[in-house]
Protein backbone atom coordinates (compact mmCIF):
# COMPACT_ATOMS: atom_id res chain seq x y z
CA UNK A 1 0.00 0.00 0.00
CA UNK A 2 2.83 2.38 0.89
CA UNK A 3 4.65 1.54 -2.34
CA UNK A 4 1.52 2.33 -4.34
CA UNK A 5 1.18 5.68 -2.57
CA UNK A 6 4.80 6.57 -3.38
CA UNK A 7 4.34 5.64 -7.03
CA UNK A 8 1.19 7.75 -7.16
CA UNK A 9 3.06 10.73 -5.68
CA UNK A 10 5.96 10.30 -8.11
CA UNK A 11 3.60 10.37 -11.06
CA UNK A 12 2.41 13.84 -10.08
CA UNK A 13 5.90 15.29 -9.53
CA UNK A 14 6.38 17.36 -12.68
CA UNK A 15 8.18 20.66 -13.26
CA UNK A 16 4.90 22.56 -13.20
CA UNK A 17 3.67 20.84 -10.05
CA UNK A 18 7.01 21.49 -8.35
CA UNK A 19 6.73 25.17 -9.23
CA UNK A 20 3.06 25.57 -8.36
CA UNK A 21 3.44 23.92 -4.96
CA UNK A 22 6.66 25.75 -4.05
CA UNK A 23 6.92 28.55 -1.51
CA UNK A 24 6.55 32.13 -2.80
CA UNK A 25 10.27 32.78 -2.21
CA UNK A 26 11.24 29.72 -4.24
CA UNK A 27 8.79 30.75 -6.97
CA UNK A 28 10.38 34.20 -7.20
CA UNK A 29 13.81 32.59 -7.39
CA UNK A 30 12.72 30.26 -10.19
CA UNK A 31 11.03 33.04 -12.17
CA UNK A 32 14.12 35.23 -11.84
CA UNK A 33 16.37 32.41 -12.99
CA UNK A 34 14.16 31.65 -15.99
CA UNK A 35 14.16 35.32 -16.99
CA UNK A 36 17.94 35.45 -16.68
CA UNK A 37 18.23 32.30 -18.79
CA UNK A 38 15.91 33.70 -21.47
CA UNK A 39 17.83 36.97 -21.63
CA UNK A 40 21.21 35.23 -21.76
CA UNK A 41 20.05 33.13 -24.70
CA UNK A 42 18.86 36.32 -26.43
CA UNK A 43 22.27 37.91 -25.86
CA UNK A 44 24.09 34.81 -27.13
CA UNK A 45 22.12 34.58 -30.36
CA UNK A 46 22.24 38.34 -31.06
CA UNK A 47 26.00 38.42 -30.46
CA UNK A 48 26.63 35.38 -32.65
CA UNK A 49 24.74 37.03 -35.48
CA UNK A 50 26.49 40.36 -34.89
CA UNK A 51 29.96 38.82 -34.86
CA UNK A 52 29.23 36.84 -38.01
CA UNK A 53 28.19 40.02 -39.82
CA UNK A 54 31.21 41.94 -38.54
CA UNK A 55 33.65 39.24 -39.66
CA UNK A 56 32.06 39.09 -43.11
CA UNK A 57 32.21 42.88 -43.52
CA UNK A 58 35.80 42.95 -42.25
CA UNK A 59 36.82 40.36 -44.82
CA UNK A 60 35.18 42.36 -47.62
CA UNK A 61 36.84 45.57 -46.44
CA UNK A 62 40.29 43.97 -46.25
CA UNK A 63 39.87 42.65 -49.79
CA UNK A 64 39.09 46.19 -51.00
CA UNK A 65 41.88 47.69 -48.90
CA UNK A 66 44.56 45.37 -50.27
CA UNK A 67 43.22 45.42 -53.84
CA UNK A 68 45.50 48.32 -54.80
CA UNK A 69 42.79 50.99 -54.68
CA UNK A 70 44.10 54.34 -53.46
CA UNK A 71 43.26 55.30 -49.89
CA UNK A 72 41.36 58.41 -50.96
CA UNK A 73 39.22 56.45 -53.41
CA UNK A 74 38.54 53.80 -50.81
CA UNK A 75 37.66 56.43 -48.21
CA UNK A 76 35.25 58.27 -50.53
CA UNK A 77 33.64 55.06 -51.79
CA UNK A 78 31.21 52.62 -50.15
CA UNK A 79 33.89 50.58 -48.28
CA UNK A 80 35.00 53.67 -46.38
CA UNK A 81 31.42 54.57 -45.41
CA UNK A 82 30.34 51.13 -44.20
CA UNK A 83 29.61 50.77 -40.50
CA UNK A 84 31.88 48.18 -38.91
CA UNK A 85 35.07 48.33 -36.81
CA UNK A 86 37.55 48.13 -39.71
CA UNK A 87 35.94 50.95 -41.65
CA UNK A 88 35.51 52.99 -38.45
CA UNK A 89 39.25 52.85 -37.72
CA UNK A 90 40.04 53.53 -41.38
CA UNK A 91 37.63 56.48 -41.60
CA UNK A 92 38.87 58.04 -38.36
CA UNK A 93 42.50 57.81 -39.46
CA UNK A 94 41.79 59.12 -42.95
CA UNK A 95 39.78 62.04 -41.57
CA UNK A 96 42.67 63.02 -39.32
CA UNK A 97 45.10 62.47 -42.19
CA UNK A 98 43.25 64.89 -44.46
CA UNK A 99 43.03 67.47 -41.70
CA UNK A 100 46.72 67.23 -40.85
CA UNK A 101 48.35 66.81 -44.25
CA UNK A 102 47.49 69.82 -46.37
CA UNK A 103 49.02 70.14 -49.86
CA UNK A 104 50.64 73.53 -49.23
CA UNK A 105 50.83 73.48 -45.44
CA UNK A 106 53.71 72.84 -43.11
CA UNK A 107 53.77 69.26 -41.86
CA UNK A 108 55.07 68.32 -38.43
CA UNK A 109 55.76 64.62 -38.97
CA UNK A 110 56.02 63.67 -35.30
CA UNK A 111 52.82 65.51 -34.41
CA UNK A 112 50.89 63.98 -37.28
CA UNK A 113 52.01 60.48 -36.40
CA UNK A 114 51.04 61.03 -32.77
CA UNK A 115 47.57 62.25 -33.67
CA UNK A 116 47.00 59.41 -36.10
CA UNK A 117 48.09 56.89 -33.48
CA UNK A 118 45.78 58.45 -30.88
CA UNK A 119 42.79 58.56 -33.22
CA UNK A 120 43.23 54.94 -34.24
CA UNK A 121 43.70 53.75 -30.67
CA UNK A 122 40.62 55.59 -29.39
CA UNK A 123 38.49 54.30 -32.27
CA UNK A 124 39.82 50.77 -31.77
CA UNK A 125 38.93 50.82 -28.06
CA UNK A 126 35.47 52.26 -28.73
CA UNK A 127 34.68 49.62 -31.34
CA UNK A 128 35.94 46.81 -29.11
CA UNK A 129 33.85 48.12 -26.21
CA UNK A 130 30.81 47.94 -28.48
CA UNK A 131 31.57 44.33 -29.43
CA UNK A 132 32.11 43.35 -25.80
CA UNK A 133 28.92 44.97 -24.53
CA UNK A 134 26.58 42.59 -22.66
CA UNK A 135 29.27 39.93 -22.30
CA UNK A 136 29.58 40.95 -18.65
CA UNK A 137 25.90 40.06 -18.27
CA UNK A 138 26.62 36.52 -19.43
CA UNK A 139 29.54 36.28 -17.02
CA UNK A 140 27.32 37.49 -14.19
CA UNK A 141 24.55 35.02 -15.04
CA UNK A 142 27.05 32.17 -15.24
CA UNK A 143 28.61 32.94 -11.88
CA UNK A 144 25.60 34.10 -9.83
CA UNK A 145 22.64 31.95 -10.89
CA UNK A 146 23.93 28.70 -9.30
CA UNK A 147 24.11 30.48 -5.94
CA UNK A 148 20.66 31.99 -6.40
CA UNK A 149 19.34 28.52 -7.18
CA UNK A 150 21.13 27.17 -4.12
CA UNK A 151 19.47 29.86 -2.02
CA UNK A 152 16.09 28.70 -3.29
CA UNK A 153 17.03 25.10 -2.45
CA UNK A 154 18.13 25.96 1.08
CA UNK A 155 14.96 27.97 1.64
CA UNK A 156 12.81 25.13 0.33
CA UNK A 157 14.55 22.52 2.48
CA UNK A 158 14.11 24.68 5.58
CA UNK A 159 10.42 25.02 4.75
CA UNK A 160 10.16 21.24 4.26
CA UNK A 161 11.77 20.52 7.63
CA UNK A 162 9.47 23.01 9.33
CA UNK A 163 6.51 21.25 7.75
CA UNK A 164 7.83 17.84 8.82
CA UNK A 165 8.26 19.06 12.38
CA UNK A 166 4.74 20.46 12.42
CA UNK A 167 3.17 17.28 11.03
CA UNK A 168 5.47 14.97 13.03
CA UNK A 169 5.62 12.66 10.04
CA UNK A 170 8.99 11.97 8.41
CA UNK A 171 8.03 9.23 5.93
CA UNK A 172 9.54 9.37 2.44
CA UNK A 173 6.15 10.17 0.91
CA UNK A 174 5.95 13.32 3.04
CA UNK A 175 9.60 14.40 2.70
CA UNK A 176 10.19 13.71 -1.01
CA UNK A 177 7.88 16.38 -2.57
CA UNK A 178 9.32 19.18 -0.44
CA UNK A 179 12.91 18.14 -1.12
CA UNK A 180 12.13 17.85 -4.84
CA UNK A 181 10.67 21.39 -4.86
CA UNK A 182 13.81 22.66 -3.17
CA UNK A 183 16.22 20.91 -5.53
CA UNK A 184 14.22 22.15 -8.52
CA UNK A 185 15.55 25.66 -7.83
CA UNK A 186 19.15 24.43 -8.06
CA UNK A 187 18.37 22.63 -11.31
CA UNK A 188 16.95 25.84 -12.80
CA UNK A 189 20.03 27.72 -11.58
CA UNK A 190 22.29 25.30 -13.42
CA UNK A 191 20.00 25.45 -16.45
CA UNK A 192 20.61 29.21 -16.57
CA UNK A 193 24.31 29.15 -15.69
CA UNK A 194 25.71 26.46 -17.99
CA UNK A 195 24.67 28.01 -21.35
CA UNK A 196 25.69 31.46 -20.10
CA UNK A 197 29.20 30.26 -19.22
CA UNK A 198 29.62 28.39 -22.51
CA UNK A 199 28.25 31.35 -24.47
CA UNK A 200 30.51 33.80 -22.64
CA UNK A 201 33.65 31.74 -23.29
CA UNK A 202 32.76 31.29 -26.96
CA UNK A 203 31.91 34.95 -27.55
CA UNK A 204 34.89 36.22 -25.56
CA UNK A 205 37.20 34.06 -27.68
CA UNK A 206 35.58 35.42 -30.86
CA UNK A 207 36.03 39.01 -29.66
CA UNK A 208 39.65 38.35 -28.73
CA UNK A 209 40.44 36.90 -32.16
CA UNK A 210 38.70 39.77 -33.91
CA UNK A 211 40.51 42.28 -31.69
CA UNK A 212 43.87 40.78 -32.68
CA UNK A 213 42.83 40.96 -36.32
CA UNK A 214 41.78 44.60 -36.00
CA UNK A 215 44.94 45.48 -34.07
CA UNK A 216 47.05 43.98 -36.84
CA UNK A 217 45.17 46.06 -39.41
CA UNK A 218 45.77 49.20 -37.32
CA UNK A 219 49.49 48.51 -37.25
CA UNK A 220 49.60 47.85 -41.01
CA UNK A 221 47.54 50.93 -41.84
CA UNK A 222 49.64 53.07 -39.50
CA UNK A 223 52.78 51.86 -41.28
CA UNK A 224 51.29 52.78 -44.67
CA UNK A 225 50.33 56.29 -43.52
CA UNK A 226 53.75 56.74 -41.89
CA UNK A 227 55.48 55.78 -45.12
CA UNK A 228 53.33 58.16 -47.15
CA UNK A 229 54.01 60.91 -44.61
CA UNK A 230 57.76 60.37 -44.89
CA UNK A 231 57.50 60.58 -48.69
CA UNK A 232 55.59 63.89 -48.49
CA UNK A 233 57.99 65.46 -46.00
CA UNK A 234 61.07 64.47 -47.95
Amino acid sequence: METSSLAHSAIHISPWSLFSEADIVVKLVIVGLLLASFWSWAVIFSKLMRYGQVRAKATGFEESFWSGTSLDTLFDGPPGKAKHPFSAVFAAAMTEWRRSVQPNGRIDKASVKQRLSTVMRVTFEREMDGLESQLNFLATVGSVTPFIGLFGTVWGIIRSFVGIAASQNATLAVVAPGIAEALFATAIGLFAAIPAVIGYNKLQADVSRFGNRLSTFCDEFSAILSRQLDERVT
